[in-house]
């Protein structure tokens, strides 16, 4: 049976979501990018998209805008599933909007790293 929530594998990716995290707020599309699996069978569904394939991922966040990203996580549940596969999800809130925004991802470990393999953004209420 996989061991669930191993503290060192739970830290490394809280690490990893902390780096994607920080990447996400200041807007570090480099890093963005390296933090999800190049991979045509990478998926992201976001508030307003559905972006299927590591390259339409790389396109969305080489477009968007980089301002307004800033947010605070009111909750956080990351959980690690043996020593190669976990899941991250928060809620947020942005200043100014009452939604409660949600984000899921599925993180796998490849040989460089903790990646992203699909991940979701949505509103409540909206």
């Amino acid at each position: 049976m996989n061991e669930i929530n191993r503290p060192d594998v739970l830290a490394e990716v809280d690490a990893a979501f902390d780096a994607y995290e920080q990447a996400l707020v200041t807007n570090d599309v480099a890093m963005l990018d390296t933090l999800f699996f190049d991979s045509p069978h990478t998926l992201r569904y976001g508030a307003t998209e559905n972006l299927y394939g590591y390259d339409a991922i790389r396109a969305f966040r080489a477009a968007r805008p980089g301002k307004g990203l800033a947010r605070e996580i009111t909750a956080r549940v990351v959980t690690t599933y043996g020593d190669a596969f976990a899941v991250a999800n928060i809620e947020f809130r942005r200043d100014g909007d009452p939604r409660i925004g949600r984000q899921s991802q599925t993180w796998v470990k490849m040989p460089d790293g903790w990646r992203v393999v699909s991940a979701h953004v949505s509103w409540m209420g909206a």
